[in-house]
Formats: structure tokens, sequence, C-alpha cells
């Protein structure tokens, strides 16, 4: 009897990740990537910008595809689109770099941070190899994302522990407690909580609300996946999130930076719904 085994779409995006390193690392060096030009520039730090906030602060993203929702925005310029985000008040960019999945690319990163020189840059992407970690600080990354679900405790540690001798801050993505216990260690930055089923893709906010207080109060907490409406983010900080990781929401809009400029106006009017404290409240979905 032969049984078949479905592959996940993460471990799809992980096997060519693998493949994709080892083309980069025969076209480029890492010493080649020690020459580029935003390589000795001083990082910008998301933690203290996050960690000093008095209100919910958005990470506001540039993606144009994923592989659940399929094309989202495939015409807006990063450049226009980012611009726009930080005019609207985003306290960080995110930028996609996979593009077998995700349609990003190291010259949208470039043209973001290029256009934007003042602001903390997330490269999101799927980094399982030191080699990724040069290739953040070449296009002038501030902060690099760890995705626990694809890496084991010990990666996490030694990818962690690189990113800060690069100066790179480090988000580590969770999808449950499991992760959190197993993968939390003393170079993790900020924590944040993706709200979306790796499996079935769906986004539930009570996964943010029940890991707030399994943080420690020396991380900083965002919450991410499918947060569109103001109240729903305003609970959330209740909860001590500090930051939103935003993206899909914005990118289906016809300009992105508008998008973002409503919420923000919602979030101002909307501020008397914060709860007083974690636990206090209920979650508007």
């Amino acid at each position: 009897m032969t049984t078949t085994i479905q592959k996940s779409i993460l471990d799809t995006i992980i096997a060519r990740k693998k493949e994709e390193i080892i083309q980069a690392k025969e076209n480029k060096s890492f010493s080649d990537l020690e020459k580029e030009d935003f390589f000795a520039r001083d990082t910008i730090s998301l933690t203290t910008s996050l960690r000093d906030a008095s209100s919910p602060k958005i990470i506001s993203e540039f993606k144009r595809k994923s592989p659940s929702g399929g094309i989202i925005n495939d015409h807006s310029a990063p450049e226009v689109v980012t611009i726009d985000y930080v005019n609207a008040g985003a306290v960080a960019l995110s930028v996609l770099t996979d593009l077998d999945f995700f349609g990003g690319s190291f010259a949208d990163f470039l043209s973001a941070r290029r256009a934007n020189q003042t602001i903390p840059m997330v490269r999101k992407d799927f980094i399982i190899d030191e080699y990724q970690l040069y290739e953040a600080k070449a296009i002038g990354a501030d902060v690099i994302l760890l995705i626990a679900a694809c890496l084991t405790p010990a990666e996490v540690v030694s990818l962690s522990r690189k990113a800060h001798e690069l100066q790179l801050e480090v988000l580590l993505e969770v999808h449950n407690p499991q992760e959190l216990d197993a993968t939390l260690g003393e170079n993790i930055d900020i924590v944040g909580v993706n709200n979306r089923n790796l499996k079935t893709f769906e986004t539930n906010f009570e996964t943010s609300i029940a890991m707030s207080n399994q943080i420690p109060d020396s991380v900083i907490k965002i919450s991410e996946s499918g947060l569109e409406d103001a109240n729903t983010i305003l609970q959330l900080y209740g909860y001590g999130f500090k930051g939103f990781l935003i993206g899909e929401s914005f990118m289906k809009t016809v300009n992105p930076g508008t998008a973002l400029a409503n919420l923000q106006k919602n979030l101002s009017q909307n501020s008397n719904i914060i709860p007083s404290g974690p636990g206090k409240g209920n979650l508007c979905k």
C-alpha cells in the first residue's frame, strides 16, 4: 500500500529557497556583499520606535502577491507606495524579497530603501541561511524575519546571533505557544504573532490574545496577518501589542498610502476603546 504525503506550501517554499541560496552564493560571495553600498550604513532601530510608542504603530508592507491570495497588486511602484506609507505615518516598512511565491525582489527593496533613508525597513523573506543575513545588510535592511515554523531552535539561535553581529534587529514570527517556547532567546528583539494558520490560511485574532501574556515584557510584541479595522488593532494594543504588520489590506486598494492614512484616522477617532489592561474587553472582529 502506497501512502502519498502532500507537501505543505511552507515545505515547497523552503525547498525552493535552498536552491536559490546555492545559486546566489555562486553569483555573489560574502565579500562581494560586504562591498555593496548599503552594507556599511548604520541600521535604524525598529525596537526603539516601538518601545517608546504611546499608540498603535503600523508596519506597512509592500506585497505583490501571496500563495494563498494570488495576485494582490502587480502594478504599483515600491518607491511610490512606500513614500506614501511614510507620509501617512508608518513606523516602519516591510518589503517582500521572495520572487517565486510573493513576487518580491531585491530591486523592490532597493527602490524602497533609496526612497526612504530614515525609516526602519524589514526584509520579509524565508531566512534559513547566514548568507541571507549578508544579503539583507547589503540591500539596506534594518530588521530580518525569522519564521519559527521553518527553523530549528538551534538555527534560530545561530541566525539571530549573527544578525546582531551585523547590527540587524531580529523579528521572530510565531504561530503558537510551542514555537515561542522553543525559539525565544536572548537575541530576539521583536516577537510577531502571526494570526494566520499555515495549514488552513484562516486568520484568528484570538491567537495574538492567547499569546500576549506568554511573551516577556522585555521583548516587543507585534501582531501580523488579517488586520484591517481600527477596533481590532486598538483591542490588541490593549493586550500589549505595540506594532501591527499590515500589507494585503493596503495593497489591494487603489492607493495603499491613502488606505493607511484612513486607518490612522480611524485609530485616532476610536482610541477610547482601548482596554485598561491585558485581558480587558472583548475583541471586535
